[in-house]
């Protein structure tokens, strides 16, 4: 009986051994309760975006080449212009490096979810779409809308306030694409706006539609596109207000109160004007 009684003991500890091993491998080396998935990255751990740039020690700027904004200059690799500078200089008070990337203006949005890019500053207007697809800083610049068009034909296109019937060159996904069409043109769309005046210059389109501050900046005598003019305030055609700038970051990122306080103290200590004055944009740049 004895005997018995101890095998059926044994018999009833090794079951419930068994038991509790099965239980404890449910939920796996993480503790997961069973039934539940495991977290994903996000819910794992709740990384802010301005951590996330110092760990790596970058700040990735995603940019077109946009005179006077992001360019380079002549014989040079260094990208410079009022974005890039202040882009250099924000990523100074964050401790890190600054690396700018070219990417297409259309796909801004999917770069910066992907972390391709951690802000796209590229003298970006703050328009609906931006600004419901992305985190914006504070505006920092205005701007507005201009029609381009070869010099020798200015009497053609200086007070048109339709755009009927013209193939007009523009920014895919800009707000110079977004003006073209509300004025009935039938757009061509390229990679940025720089190539909206190749476009213009090489008899392919009639006319460009891009931002007056580019505009400004590379038409016209002593630049590459001598033969070129601009005229036609588009925002003013519509009867729009004048745009402007901002700087987009990930939806939730921590970086745009980091962004609006280096502003502010860029303003302060006089940096963002001076900076503005050097590429001509003194009057455009907003302080407070």
């Amino acid at each position: 009986m004895k005997l018995k009684r101890w095998l059926a003991l044994a018999l009833a500890l090794a079951t419930a051994t068994t038991l509790t091993a099965c239980s404890n491998t449910t939920g796996g080396d993480t503790g997961t309760p069973s039934g539940s998935p495991a977290p994903s990255g996000s819910q794992a751990a709740a990384e802010s975006d301005m951590q996330y740039v110092k760990d790596k020690g970058t700040l990735v700027v995603g940019i077109t080449y946009f005179e006077p904004m992001d360019y380079k200059a002549e014989g040079s690799d260094e990208w410079i212009g009022f974005d890039a500078d202040m882009a250099k200089a924000f990523a100074e008070s964050l401790g890190v490096e600054v690396e700018f990337s070219e990417i297409t203006w259309d796909y801004k949005v999917e770069e910066l979810e992907s972390k391709a890019i951690d802000v796209v500053w590229n003298g970006m207007t703050l328009t609906d779409e931006v600004t419901s697809s992305m985190a914006t800083s504070n505006p920092y610049c205005t701007n507005y809308q201009v029609l381009v068009y070869p010099a020798d034909k200015a009497a053609e296109f200086e007070n048109l306030t339709s755009l009927e019937g013209l193939s007009v060159a523009v920014e895919s996904g800009s707000a110079g694409e977004d003006a073209a069409e509300a004025l009935g043109a039938s757009t061509v769309a390229v990679q940025s706006q720089a190539n909206t005046l190749m476009e213009v210059s090489a008899g392919t389109s009639d006319a460009a539609v891009i931002d007056v501050l580019m505009a400004a900046a590379m038409i016209g005598e002593g630049t590459s596109y001598a033969d070129l003019a601009y005229s036609v305030n588009l925002n003013e055609a519509q009867g729009l207000d004048a745009e402007k700038y901002g700087v987009g970051f990930r939806k939730g990122s921590d970086l745009v109160d980091a962004f609006n306080e280096f502003w502010a103290a860029a303003e302060a200590d006089g940096t963002a004007l001076e900076t503005a004055t050097t590429y001509g944009l003194a009057d455009a740049v907003i302080l407070d």
